[in-house]
């Protein structure tokens, strides 16, 4: 079985703009598929490669190649990591958001609602509390923020409500025992992508992803040389909406602020007015691309931090 089909793999990697003697960072690993594209294209140049998930890590054994160094890390890490290689500053950063289709196809790992196994979801199995913790110990007003924001579930509040009376007679340690404990909240006829919403505000509450996410664009920013790229493939609104504004506004909510001359504030400037979504093609040969929107951002030259 394939350890994962990148998306978007030519253009995200062509969006880099890559220097053959340049320094990249591809923060989210996973199968390798980008890394391989971004280091065939160094001479002199050196990518680091960072994934929390260890199989992953096996996976970057097999590009074995002087340019590449893997970073075992979670991406919020950034810029701590990068300075134990003396790394300071990068000439570009790519990321793809989101879960790789090995940690989707392993039953073991809890990330789908296809397979029966334990309610885990972490990205990095040793550290972190469960998906099955979140529903045995949040209250209800966590839950249903949890699933209202990061899930945008219609029926959230109730969906709270129906976990927090159900798990204290019925066990919650599988997926098939989670979804028979809510299967009274599950739309008939829309079972698929209700769970599927239901399993990413989880998955996102687990691994903390909106919080790693901002930290990585902050982080990345400053790591960035004057005129290096950011490339962020993202697939849900929530990441999506991060991304646009911080490369748009300079900041994760409210408006751009301005300098005493009218000035914009802020360090990104967007490559292209609108995000780049994938080909007829790749929606037919990879239905797991269908949500993907990528986005391009350059830092300006004026933007240098010491």
């Amino acid at each position: 079985m394939e350890y994962h089909r990148p998306v978007m793999l030519e253009e995200s990697v062509e969006a880099l703009a890559i220097k053959p003697d340049g320094v990249y960072v591809d923060v989210t690993f996973g199968g390798g598929g980008h890394s391989a594209l971004i280091a065939s294209k160094l001479t002199t140049g050196k990518l680091y490669g960072f994934d929390q998930d260890r199989d992953a890590e096996q996976e970057a054994k097999k590009l074995g190649n002087s340019t590449f160094q893997f970073v075992l890390a979670n991406f919020r890490d950034l810029k701590k990591y990068l300075r134990l290689y003396r790394v300071t500053a990068v000439d570009g950063i790519l990321a793809d958001l989101g879960v790789s289709s090995h940690q989707f196809d392993v039953p073991e790992r809890g990330f789908s609602t296809r397979f029966d196994g334990p309610l885990d979801m972490r990205m990095n199995p040793e550290t972190g509390i469960t998906a099955q913790q979140v529903l045995e110990t949040y209250s209800e007003e966590q839950l249903h923020r949890i699933f209202g924001i990061y899930g945008e579930v219609k029926n959230a509040k109730t969906l709270a409500r129906t976990v927090v009376e159900n798990r204290n007679r019925l066990p919650l340690h599988t997926i098939s025992e989670f979804k028979q404990a809510i299967s009274s909240c599950t739309p008939r006829g829309k079972e698929n992508k209700y769970l599927a919403q239901v399993f990413q505000a989880l998955r996102i509450e687990v691994n903390d992803e909106m919080k790693a996410l901002e930290e990585l664009l902050e982080q990345a920013t400053e790591l960035l040389k004057p005129g290096g790229r950011l490339v962020v493939i993202s697939y849900h609104s929530l990441e999506d909406r991060l991304v646009k504004n911080y490369i748009g506004k300079g900041k994760f909510f409210g408006e751009v602020e301005k300098d005493l001359f009218g000035n914009e504030i802020k360090p990104l400037e967007a490559v292209h007015r609108k995000p780049i979504t994938p080909t007829e093609q790749e929606l037919l040969q990879n239905s797991r691309s269908r949500s993907a929107k990528l986005r391009v951002a350059e830092k300006k030259e004026e933007s240098v931090r010491k």
